[in-house]
């Protein structure tokens, strides 16, 4: 992408988007576009900015402003459709120093229900472009230790290189020491992967809550570790070919 078709100040970066993107709250469309603003407020992840004339909600203003330096002064709306509303669900930079934002407005991302890029749901938030997952598979032999134990040994798993982030390393079940692993009621949602269920283990020396993971049923992306497992690198010691990794 050229340098003129996006901008910045600072950490902020602003760029337009190439998805259809609709917003629902109740099951009614909050906003349906296909110029949507993609702006990263933080440096992991953009959010959305809808043009005004693609939001079919009403926005009743509130009391509530806010400021951000970078973005400028904000006014906020409560979203009203049909019998449903979010107050404050969304907030406009009328003069903000990014001309391009002035009309186009901030939808709170879990104060909608539900939302679309293209036919398909997001979750947790936009995904960005610049981020991307790569899964292979590995005959590297991995073990996974804990308070002195064998948790997990193969020569099979499938390594998870996601943008950003360390390198993952998912075992087959058969590999893992299943009898040490209690299911627990936590999940997690990722915007690439799907939903994640937990596990703690059990050694001879306590319990470590939440340690293991796995995506059921992963996002059609991500589908190569559907039902594999995981552990915290910085939680257990890894090793990998014998070597106990740093990260």
């Amino acid at each position: 992408m050229s340098d003129d078709a996006f901008s910045r100040r600072g950490r902020v970066r602003v760029e337009p988007g190439l998805k259809r993107v609709r917003a629902y709250l109740g099951g009614e469309v909050v906003a349906d576009t296909t110029a949507p603003l993609l702006v990263w407020e933080n440096p992991h992840y953009p959010a959305y900015y809808i043009p005004r004339a693609d939001v079919r909600a009403a926005l009743i203003p509130t009391d509530t402003t806010s400021h951000s330096p970078s973005r400028g002064d904000a006014v906020h709306f409560t979203v009203k459709v049909g019998g449903n509303e979010a107050v404050d669900g969304a907030w406009q930079y009328v003069d903000s120093p990014f001309d391009a934002l002035r009309d186009h407005v901030r939808f709170d991302w879990n104060a909608m229900d539900t939302w679309f890029e293209e036919d398909e749901e997001v979750f947790v938030h936009p995904r960005s472009p610049y981020t991307r997952v790569d899964i292979l598979p590995s005959s590297r032999h991995v073990r996974v230790l804990l308070d002195g134990e064998v948790i997990a040994d193969s020569d099979r798993t499938s390594l998870l290189f996601e943008t950003g982030l360390p390198v993952r390393y998912y075992f087959p079940k058969v590999d893992v020491r299943l009898d040490l692993l209690e299911p627990t009621a936590s999940s997690t949602q990722c915007p690439y992967k799907g939903t994640a269920s937990y596990w703690s283990v059990h050694t001879a020396t306590g319990v470590h809550e939440d340690l293991v993971w796995s995506y059921p049923q992963p996002l059609p992306e991500s589908i190569r570790i559907a039902g594999l497992v995981s552990f915290y690198n910085q939680r257990v010691q890894l090793e990998v070919d014998g070597v106990v990794q740093t990260a």
